[in-house]
């Protein structure tokens, strides 16, 4: 997800979510120092619009990725970043980004399912979102201002992330990528139309894959 210029309703325990507000700048650049940095693909990509397949091996090749994952999100300014939006198809993303009471939260969530929220605890926030591969153009998008995600750690064990505000969207966001689906496609006909005019009018900060 591209960087962008509460209170919790759900009464859950701590210990049940994985801790990843600790240590976040050791973490973060030991992943990217290991890492290489590459270029991101973007929208028309095949590999952005099909649901990817499952992480079954949770083995070196998984662990390099997620490095090279960190150093490319580094390199793009981003927040978030799904293993797709560099090319490869397996359900995974990373992520380094802050919520709305500027707590960073820095972590990889593996095969990533987003809990369904009861209608009583649905409160939207439809602040701008953008996204790396849809560089330059920003849109506002109504989301949940609280998620959960599930999923497995690097080394396939269970894991639970929690995020609220900015954060919570990036969960979604993210999650989203490995299904198959882009923000804009959740936007209005001319919304989405919008947006890629000002992707087509924009220059990136970063290298991209050029389709075709």
């Amino acid at each position: 997800m591209a960087q962008q210029e509460t209170d919790e309703r759900i009464n859950v325990e701590d210990e049940e979510f994985v801790v990843d507000t600790e240590h976040c700048e050791e973490r973060e650049t030991a992943h990217r120092e290991r890492g290489t940095s590459r270029p991101i693909t973007v929208v028309g990509n095949p590999v952005l619009h099909k649901e990817c397949k499952d992480v079954t091996e949770f083995d070196d090749d998984l662990a390099r990725l997620i490095d090279d994952m960190f150093a490319s999100q580094r390199t793009a300014e981003g927040v978030g970043l799904a293993a797709n939006q560099i090319g490869v198809d397996l359900k995974v993303f990373v992520y380094d980004c802050p919520d709305d009471e500027g707590v960073r939260h820095v972590g990889a969530v593996c095969n990533p399912v987003l809990e369904e929220l009861a209608p009583e605890d649905r409160v939207l926030d439809d602040s701008n979102e953008g996204c790396l591969s849809v560089p330059t153009a920003y849109a506002p998008l109504a989301r949940p201002d609280y998620a959960v995600v599930r999923g497995q750690d690097a080394k396939g064990n269970p894991i639970k992330v929690r995020g609220t505000g900015y954060f919570a969207r990036c969960l979604q966001h993210e999650t989203d990528h490995l299904y198959g689906y882009l923000y804009i496609d959740r936007l209005s006909k001319r919304d989405r139309k919008d947006a890629l005019r000002q992707m087509a009018e924009g220059t990136p900060r970063y290298e991209t894959v050029p389709n075709g």
